[in-house]
């Protein structure tokens, strides 16, 4: 063992000793209040009454280590916090799961007593216990004869006092003697008197002083009606009256072990298959008997076999005649049949019900003590994953507000606990959820507690609280009164965003896309992306050809808008811009302030950048240098085309603009100038629109650079040359390039065949491989393919 194990432990099983003396105390008190009318008034001794607590100390064993364990492991730590020792062994390289793995351990051992001391010593103490509160039950109370009031507590015998002094002798006292079973015929009066009783209180000493006997024979017979009355005086009489059961006497052996609280796990299970088995003899009985019953006149219908012989119909009900009758009478007399026998039937069943009722009441309790053996040593050890969590939290070792907070953590598990027990002894849950309940709400509490305290993260964070709180706000504010939003956009990259916002309940009250415009060779009509999505889920749109055009403008400020929302969409004039009262932002597919401009994606990929991302940003008069509001790094990985990139930034752009548009209907985000994010001599490169100038391909160029070239072209608008053989000069694109080890030599744009199958091109520093490619009018194909239909390949050049 570690040196720091050793501190650790030594620190914990003092105060864990202490403060379990002290919970076994507090709960023994509570335990003997509760059994406190059964104590009093019995003259017991000391011993019995120790003996009694003692055993209640022992049933509550279970419950006070879990609390025991809570509470010091919450005192080690928090003292180590607050003596800085923690903060030294961090500092030194050891996490706080290291730290807390002694105390780990301790707690599964903690764990495992609790689980044998729950099995072995607590079913013999409720033995004892149930034998004892026997006996004491047996036994009565004190003779205490007040004054003014007929006292019947002694058997056979009424006594009154008028008064009694300070030293026990009673005035004015009567005894009437009801022996004899006659009726008040025996009567003792007499000035002053005094009680004495034997030391093993078996028999009753009453002294009478200066007072009289009165006795009635009562002895009528037929016409002898005479009574005699005998009197008698004294100065001084002793009358004896036996005693019974008024002395403690304690049985030689317990005589409870069949009760589930005194049974071992063992007995607890063979105790619960007898319960299963008479529950399922009696529930097969019952079927039996209720199946073969008079009152099923057509019981036939159940058996199949029966069925099949009848050719004709496939069942009963399917015959005509069913439920048919001739007459009136024929079918009062079924129908008033049939409400006697379903009488008789409900009778049968809640017979059943009374018999099965005792079986299953005592296997729910059986079930329920043979579980909680598990469950309260499994509290221990969820119990620790708190108090050890809240300890380093707190830093205070002292029975402070530390010691608050446990203790109502262990109130929660406590009053959970019973509940789900109650529910479960009842029948309004299964065994295993009501005795496991308790675990089932402290686990996930006692696991996040230690992830938090592990990753030295606050508990609770004041801006996290804030966000939360302002985020309910809005969600509540939303059902009244719903933000209006306007979204604007055109390609499959916008679609995401606007579906994003669908997604997430916001209230999309338009679209603004491009208008429809023909294309391709047929001069089709084709509508936008947005517009297609828009129409599926039947949203409004506008399709302006002129973003100044007045009945553009008015329509738009129709749908009273709080906010627009902008992907992928032409440049705004300040008319549409500065309309919504939230203002304007626009989701743009780069880190602002790099790659302005139309094509971010495919310029970073061209550039050979590793990082990208997106940026929503405030729309002002110029293109894309508004306030940024947002930004969301994105990998760019060595093979990645600009297809690939588009992907990505497309789904995390459209969590981007929902976290935006949440942010500003909260008003928790602040928008930055560009220039903020500049980094010293940093040089911004801008995004130009993609031509058919700036995308055909230099040959003379690096490898690398015209590698990255075809990526960032690649699926769209694509890389181009001009493939020239013979003089003829044809178009190209190129999608996919590769480096290639050569040791040819040649000017750039020379074309070789690597190992007779490999189209290899001459760069101004290297070779590249040609894998994918497209000829004008022709098919995208893999160079290979193109290799098989085009021959004399090395007579040609890429210019």
């Amino acid at each position: 063992m570690k040196k720091l194990d050793r501190f650790i432990l030594t620190a914990f099983i003092g105060p864990f000793i202490a403060i379990l003396v002290i919970v076994i105390f507090i709960l023994m008190m509570q335990f003997l209040w509760v059994y406190i009318d059964e104590l009093v008034g019995k003259g017991l001794g000391l011993g019995v009454v120790l003996e009694f607590m003692l055993l209640g100390g022992c049933t509550i064993l279970p419950l006070a280590l879990p609390l025991a364990t809570l509470l010091s492991s919450m005192m080690v730590l928090g003292q180590m916090g607050d003596h800085n020792e923690l903060m030294a062994i961090k500092s030194s390289g050891v996490s706080l799961a290291r730290v807390m793995l002694p105390l780990m351990i301790a707690s599964l051992v903690i764990s495992i007593g609790a689980f044998y001391v729950g099995n072995n010593l607590v079913p013999i103490a409720w033995n004892e216990i149930y034998t004892l509160r026997d006996d004491i039950g047996r036994t009565k109370n004190e003779i205490k004869i007040p004054a003014g009031t007929f006292y019947d507590g002694i058997d056979g015998y009424v006594l009154r006092t008028e008064t009694q002094d300070e030293n026990g002798m009673m005035h004015g006292v009567m005894v009437y003697d009801h022996t004899s079973n006659k009726g008040n015929t025996s009567l003792s009066l007499a000035d002053s008197a005094m009680m004495k009783m034997s030391k093993n209180k078996d028999y009753l000493t009453f002294t009478l002083f200066n007072g009289s006997n009165y006795q009635e024979t009562n002895t009528r017979r037929y016409r002898d009606t005479t009574l005699e009355l005998q009197r008698i005086r004294f100065d001084r009489q002793e009358l004896i009256i036996p005693l019974k059961n008024y002395s403690f006497q304690k049985s030689d052996s317990s005589r409870f072990g069949d009760q589930v609280k005194a049974m071992r796990m063992g007995q607890l299970k063979s105790q619960k298959d007898s319960l299963e088995r008479l529950a399922t003899t009696a529930r097969e009985s019952r079927y039996t008997s209720i199946s073969q019953y008079g009152t099923f006149s057509m019981k036939d219908q159940l058996d199949t076999a029966k069925i099949q012989e009848r050719a004709k119909y496939k069942n009963y009900f399917e015959d005509p005649k069913y439920l048919k009758w001739d007459k009136v009478a024929a079918k009062k007399r079924a129908y008033e049949k049939a409400a006697d026998n379903a009488e008789r039937m409900q009778g049968s069943l809640l017979s059943y019900g009374s018999e099965v009722y005792e079986y299953y009441f005592y296997l729910r309790r059986t079930n329920i003590e043979l579980l909680k053996k598990f469950a309260q040593a499994l509290a221990c050890l969820l119990l620790f994953f708190i108090g050890a969590p809240l300890g380093a939290f707190v830093r205070k070792g002292a029975l402070g507000v530390s010691a608050i907070i446990s203790v109502l953590f262990f109130v929660l598990y406590w009053v959970v606990d019973i509940t789900g027990i109650k529910l479960a002894r009842d029948g309004a849950v299964g065994a295993p959820l009501g005795t496991f309940i308790s675990a089932l709400v402290l686990g996930p509490i006692g696991a996040y507690l230690t992830s938090r305290a592990i990753k030295d993260a606050t508990l609770f964070s004041n801006d996290s609280l804030l966000n939360h709180w302002r985020k309910l706000k809005s969600q509540v504010a939303r059902l009244f009164r719903p933000k209006r939003i306007v979204f604007m956009g055109t390609p499959e990259f916008a679609v995401a965003s606007l579906d994003a916002l669908i997604k997430a309940r916001y209230k999309v009250v338009g679209v603004v896309t491009v208008a429809d415009k023909p294309s391709g060779r047929g001069l089709e009509v084709h509508e936008s992306a947005v517009k297609k999505y828009a129409v599926e889920h039947g949203l409004p749109v506008l399709q302006p050809v002129k973003l100044k055009d007045p009945e553009f403008l008015s329509a738009l400020a129709e749908w009273k808008a709080d906010l627009f929302v902008v992907v992928a969409f032409r440049m705004l004039p300040e008319e549409v811009w500065g309309m919504p009262k939230l203002g304007t932002f626009n989701l743009h597919a780069a880190l602002l302030p790099q790659y302005r401009g139309a094509a971010p994606i495919n310029w970073a990929v061209i550039n050979g950048e590793r990082i990208s991302g997106v940026t929503t940003f405030m729309i002002d008069k110029d293109i894309d240098t508004g306030g940024i509001i947002l930004r969301h790094e994105v990998r760019i990985d060595p093979e990645d085309t600009a297809g690939d990139l588009h992907n990505r930034l497309m789904e995390v752009g459209a969590k981007l603009v929902v976290e935006t548009t949440e942010g500003i209907f909260q008003h928790t985000v602040e928008t930055r100038v560009q220039r903020s994010f500049i980094q010293g001599s940093e040089v911004l490169k801008p995004a130009p629109k993609l031509t058919k100038e700036n995308t055909r391909i230099d040959w003379s160029r690096r490898t690398e650079a015209i590698r990255n070239f075809v990526r960032g072209l690649n699926p769209y608008p694509s890389a181009w040359t001009t493939l020239v053989c013979d003089g003829k000069a044809t178009d190209v694109k190129i999608f996919a390039v590769a480096a290639k080890s050569l040791n040819d030599s040649g000017l750039p744009g020379t074309v070789v065949l690597a190992d007779g199958k490999a189209l290899c091109v001459k760069t101004g520093d290297g070779w590249l491989e040609v894998k994918e490619l497209q000829l004008a009018g022709k098919k995208r194909m893999a160079a290979d393919a193109f290799l098989r239909g085009f021959r004399d390949i090395e007579n040609c050049k890429f210019v």
